[in-house]
């Protein structure tokens, strides 16, 4: 099982951590181990080593059936539930890394970095279409995030053929498809709550 997380694929995303970075052309993408799951909602410890660690709210598509090289026009048959899930990022060692041109694994890929959802809801009961959902992360209770699938740079399908033409895609494979705007800074205390066309699915303490 491989966690493959996409990057900038929201325009106002990109605007908020970088007003000068461009839009990518092509998806961008990296994984994380499968130790990075965090499941059944349980707690979310902040580690020791970042002093910034942000929140990314993402809308997850897992894969069900093995495929490589697939085309655009028959990606569709690659998925049938979606899910939420949060990219936790170090954001201080992200911007280390950036600087430096180094990998992200540092910043992007320990242990319990990505949140996933208890339950995965089939895509034909939330009206068939992956690029019109509508997602929605609270903090303390407070909205911070608001996903509109429409709004991303890249579709669902364009993600999988493309991704898929470097990497074979099996059953059980996670895409996490990138974060909208509003990501921010995380502290003990905290609780992150998340919900997938008004149905929660995501309720998170932060320690």
């Amino acid at each position: 099982m491989k966690i493959i997380c996409i990057g900038k694929n929201y325009v106002e995303h990109i605007r908020e951590l970088d007003r000068n970075s461009n839009i990518p052309s092509e998806p961008i993408f990296f994984m994380k181990p499968d130790t990075a799951l965090l499941r059944n909602n349980e707690p979310f410890y902040l580690p020791d080593f970042s002093r910034d660690l942000q929140y990314e709210t993402e809308l997850v598509v897992r894969i069900c059936r093995v495929g490589r090289a697939i085309e655009e026009r028959f990606a569709h048959r690659y998925y049938e539930e979606v899910g939420l899930g949060i990219d936790f990022t170090a954001r201080d060692l992200q911007r280390e890394c950036v600087a430096k041109g180094l990998p992200w694994e540092v910043c992007k890929s320990f242990d319990y970095s990505a949140a996933l959802s208890p339950r995965f809801l089939p895509l034909a009961g939330l009206g068939g279409d992956v690029q019109r959902l509508h997602f929605d992360m609270e903090l303390n209770g407070e909205p911070r995030q608001a996903g509109d699938t429409s709004k991303m740079i890249f579709t669902v399908d364009r993600i999988v053929s493309y991704v898929s033409h470097f990497v074979t895609l099996k059953m059980g494979d996670l895409i996490y498809t990138g974060t909208p705007v509003g990501v921010g800074r995380l502290s003990p205390g905290d609780r992150i709550t998340a919900s997938l066309e008004g149905e929660r699915l995501l309720d998170i303490e932060i320690r």
